[in-house]
């Protein structure tokens, strides 16, 4: 649980390189979520390249963050590969989120970018990484070491549980 209320959205980066040790045990956390009929819908493409992540930061006006990321993730989902078509953007979700958590737990910042269910903004990235049309460009996380020390807002709020009695 610590590793829930540490984790924070991190926008800015300092210029230290991501070793590539740390960027494949983001991608295998990413891997252990859990997917609908265990199909792991997810391939993934690791951008390091300034050109690359700057094309990509110019994509939306939320993407800004992508410019000085020391690596992108782009997780993207197979059709090929989901058993339940329907619910792959879960199968993402969850993937996503176990990369963020291990970004936290290597000391590094992330912010997940949305690019899917917003047509043009996928349809950019995937003509840009010539992503096959089986293939679904989810998100982009943006991956780094943080250049500020980020607060975690804690966002308990016991007014929105509620009990349903049988």
């Amino acid at each position: 649980m610590s590793l829930i209320f540490k984790r924070s959205s991190v926008r800015r980066f300092t210029s230290e390189v991501v070793s590539d040790e740390k960027i494949e045990m983001l991608v295998r956390a990413g891997m252990q979520a859990p997917s609908s009929c265990n199909s792991q819908p997810w391939e993934f493409i690791i951008i390091f390249k300034p050109e690359d992540k700057l094309v990509i930061s110019k994509m939306h006006k939320f993407a800004k963050p992508a410019a000085t990321a020391s690596h992108l993730i782009v997780t993207v989902g197979n059709l090929n590969e989901s058993k339940v078509i329907p619910m792959i953007e879960q199968d993402l979700g969850a993937c996503n989120e176990n990369i963020l958590l291990q970004a936290t737990h290597e000391g590094l910042g992330a912010v997940w970018l949305g690019f899917h269910p917003i047509e043009d903004r996928t349809l950019k990235l995937k003509e840009y990484l010539e992503i096959p049309d089986y293939c679904i460009p989810f998100s982009v996380i943006c991956v780094g070491y943080p250049k500020n020390k980020s607060s975690v807002n804690l966002r308990f709020d016991e007014s929105k549980i509620h009990f349903n009695k049988y």
